[in-house]
């Protein structure tokens, strides 16, 4: 699905107007780690570019990071909770089977004029999301929308798999966007695409319809996520770089008009491939996966929020956020600030 650039731009854009991250005060260490599995600093830092990642305590779940992350999101904006029109919780952790993930941060937020729902497209779920308000504010039907990615992957980690426990952390990241006319700020493009047929790439099976709570799990294992590392590293590397290649050709822009790339935080040696073939400069890729691990749906506006409040980006430049992950789902959206 593309969300076509035009020579007649729309008369509404959806316009980020604020950034919001939050993460767990628990931090877990490449060598703690190595008290459990059979690892080591240097083996995790060489191969995923990790150092640290934060970890949920038991009494802060995806609702409440959601919740903490979208607070600053709507302070730095300064919309009242009160005029929320809609808010998007992008999760594959979700609170529970239903309500939805996103009903819980309504109720916190006592945002009662939202409507609201979760969306499920593992790492791509962020990018997905403002696709949506995109068609929902160029078509003029939502002034304002939250949109929040939010993970706690660490509660669905088999810590005795070395080749998955060293991956995965827990975050979230919230931005506000706000329908506005007569200016070039705003989403300018985005782009989506699935394959379901490589499910098995990246799954947690249970428990679903397929395998349901109330039968016995033929391998119990099935709770936690599986990932097929190499099958995922091929896939994504080729995935971004044709996904940036398409928004760069759709919005004719070159490597020197994207002030940033902001891709999912999925393994430094993933991102640092694809940007070297797409030609972008290591100035221009931001990159904290080493303090957050990958955090899925979270990642890309953490890593968002984060270089923003570095100043890596200022006002007028042109972001280009890019996501690979389960499904296979995967896209991009190019953004002007």
């Amino acid at each position: 699905m593309n969300n076509q650039a035009n020579e007649h731009p729309p008369t509404y854009r959806a316009v980020i107007t604020g950034t919001g991250s939050f993460a767990p005060e628990k931090i877990l260490t490449n060598d703690e780690l190595a008290k459990r599995v059979d690892t080591s600093d240097e083996w995790i830092t060489t191969r995923t570019g990790i150092k640290v990642r934060h970890v949920a305590a038991d009494n802060e779940t995806t609702a409440f990071l959601a919740t903490e992350a979208a607070k600053i999101a709507l302070a730095d904006a300064d919309v009242k909770t009160t005029d929320l029109e809609l808010i998007i919780v992008a999760t594959i952790t979700p609170e529970m089977v239903f309500p939805s993930t996103a009903s819980f941060v309504q109720r916190a937020l006592q945002a009662n004029k939202a409507w609201v729902f979760d969306l499920a497209a593992a790492c791509s779920g962020f990018i997905y999301s403002l696709s949506i308000v995109q068609q929902f504010m160029e078509n003029g039907r939502l002034n304002n929308a939250l949109v929040i990615g939010a993970e706690t992957l660490t509660k669905i980690t088999n810590w005795k798999d070395r080749t998955s426990c060293i991956l995965f952390g827990d975050g979230a990241g919230a931005v506000v966007l706000e329908r506005k006319s007569g200016g070039q700020k705003g989403i300018l493009y985005s782009t989506m695409f699935s394959d379901g047929n490589r499910w098995q790439a990246l799954n947690c099976q249970a428990y679903g319809s397929r395998h349901p709570a109330a039968k016995p799990l033929d391998d119990p294992k099935k709770i936690y996520m599986e990932i097929k590392g190499r099958e995922v590293y091929q896939q994504a590397v080729r995935r971004i770089v044709e996904t940036v290649t398409e928004c760069l050709h759709a919005c004719n822009l070159s490597v020197d008009d994207v002030a940033m790339l902001i891709s999912h935080q999925m393994n430094a040696r993933i991102i640092e491939s694809a940007a070297k073939r797409l030609e972008f400069p290591s100035e221009k890729v931001f990159i904290n996966i080493n303090e957050y691990g990958n955090t899925s749906a979270a990642s890309v506006p953490l890593a968002f929020d984060e270089c923003r409040r570095q100043g890596k980006i200022k006002e007028g430049d042109t972001v280009i956020f890019v996501a690979f992950g389960a499904g296979l789902t995967w896209g991009a959206n190019v953004v002007q600030f």
